[in-house]
């Protein structure tokens, strides 16, 4: 043992016992602490926090059982489950150290004892309770830092019946164990309801670990995903759990997860069948335990038929789907999510009460928020921080309300399937071909363009 640090806590009927083990420990532990009555020991862990405690196991009553010690390893685990104790008896027998040790002893040692056995017994278990005190210390940190991110997503807002069917599926599936695929345009909140199901499941406890699969590229999939072992690649400088590890005992959110190219597809379906990940440049397979929910704003089930999307992956992901109406779909809840951020931004740019005028909100409200309520969130971010004033006018809201003239339309038949037509030509050219792109300044789905590109053909 090097330098003196720790404390150290001996308990034993026996004085010579008491005297010798604190005469040896003192010159290379900063506190010993002996005892000779275990009646005692309540009162002193509730005083004083340990590193290595150890105990007796014969005292005067009972001199050969070993009960009473067995009995006091109890109660010390009771008052400080991290504790480390290492029983000391004269009359042990590898029987008695199996149990002791199935009963939560650290370890077991012999009287007399040699001096540089109690050494290195001690100098482990103080390592070991060094090691027990970091892993909580950085259990409570990852409470409070996952806490602290949930936070932002804690606020479910909606009272429109278009919202109904999703608050019901969400009470529903939450505490089960089935993977759940989140529908939507972008901004409707599909983390958020992600969010929602890992508070409200039996892993609420555990990790939330959200993956954004339409930022990953193919080079960084199986690394970012499955992890790697050092000399994998160039940069890999040390082996590194994935996300399916880290996430292992808790829910793993794959967003984006339509972006995902085939050959990705079929690796992630491998890890989802077989339950087990294979670091980058490793052949040992390493088992998870994940609760799957995933996320996309493209139409799946159209892409599944059109060979770009594997049906046996959607099998997988999808044995609950829920549908996020668009900011379009839910226009009674304005009011209520306007109140929210108003608040939430007032509190946050420590500005006092904000309000808005009854033909602001006529305007908010008449607007097609092709950003959902992502947009809507940051419109009113941003009008708390440029006002003066405590109430908030049609003009500090700058939308970008459609104008067909002014982006150069010209049509020569006024029928409305023809605008439409002419329309919908016009903004697929504008984005190369996009789908995505279009259907959100057109502010549809994807799935909503895709009809109309067949109806017209285009």
């Amino acid at each position: 043992m090097s330098g003196k640090y720790g404390k150290i806590l001996i308990v034993d009927d026996d004085e010579d016992v008491l005297l010798a083990g604190k005469l040896l420990l003192k010159q290379h532990v900063s506190v010993v602490h002996t005892e000779k009555n275990p009646e005692t020991i309540p009162s002193l862990l509730k005083n004083e926090t340990y590193d290595v405690i150890l105990l007796d196991m014969n005292f005067a009553r009972d001199v050969t059982s070993g009960q009473e010690g067995f009995f006091w390893l109890s109660r010390i685990l009771e008052i400080d489950p991290q504790a480390v104790v290492v029983l000391i008896t004269a009359y042990g027998d590898v029987e008695m150290a199996v149990r002791a040790v199935k009963e939560g002893a650290t370890d077991f040692i012999l009287k007399p004892w040699q001096n540089e056995k109690l050494l290195a017994t001690v100098s482990a278990g103080m390592c070991l309770r060094q090691s027990r005190t970091e892993v909580d210390h950085l259990r409570s940190r990852q409470r409070q830092l996952s806490a602290d991110l949930d936070q932002r997503f804690r606020d479910f807002i909606g009272q429109c019946s278009a919202m109904e069917p999703v608050f019901s599926a969400v009470r529903k599936v939450a505490q089960t164990e089935a993977n759940v695929l989140i529908l939507g345009e972008n901004g409707t909140g599909k983390e958020l309801v992600a969010r929602s199901l890992h508070r409200q499941s039996l892993r609420a406890k555990e990790v939330f670990i959200s993956v954004d699969m339409g930022a990953l590229t193919e080079t960084l999939f199986e690394s970012e995903l499955f992890g790697h072992v050092k000399g994998a690649f160039t940069d890999a400088k040390e082996d590194r759990a994935g996300r399916f590890e880290v996430a292992s005992g808790g829910t793993l959110f794959l967003d984006e997860i339509g972006n995902l190219s085939l050959p990705l597809q079929a690796k992630l379906l491998s890890v989802l069948e077989n339950r087990h990940v294979i670091r980058l440049g490793s052949h040992k397979p390493r088992s998870v335990d994940v609760r799957l929910v995933c996320a996309t704003n493209m139409p799946i089930h159209e892409m599944v038929g059109l060979h770009t999307f594997r049906q046996d992956l959607l099998y997988r992901i999808n044995t609950v789907e829920i549908h996020l109406p668009s900011l379009r779909e839910r226009m009674e809840d304005i009011p209520l999510l306007v109140d929210h951020f108003l608040a939430m931004y007032a509190k946050k740019y420590h500005k006092p009460y904000i309000r808005i005028t009854p033909a602001t909100m006529r305007k908010l409200q008449k607007y097609h928020w092709p950003g959902n309520i992502r947009e809507l969130r940051h419109a009113i971010e941003r009008a708390v921080i440029m006002s003066d004033s405590q109430v908030l006018q049609p003009s500090d809201f700058l939308l970008k309300a459609p104008d067909v003239e002014r982006k150069g339309f010209v049509f020569d038949n006024l029928h409305l399937d023809e605008v439409e037509k002419t329309v919908i030509r016009k903004v697929l050219s504008k984005h190369g071909g996009n789908v995505s792109q279009a259907a959100q300044e057109l502010g549809l789905t994807r799935t909503s363009l895709y009809r109309r590109l067949e109806k017209y053909d285009l």
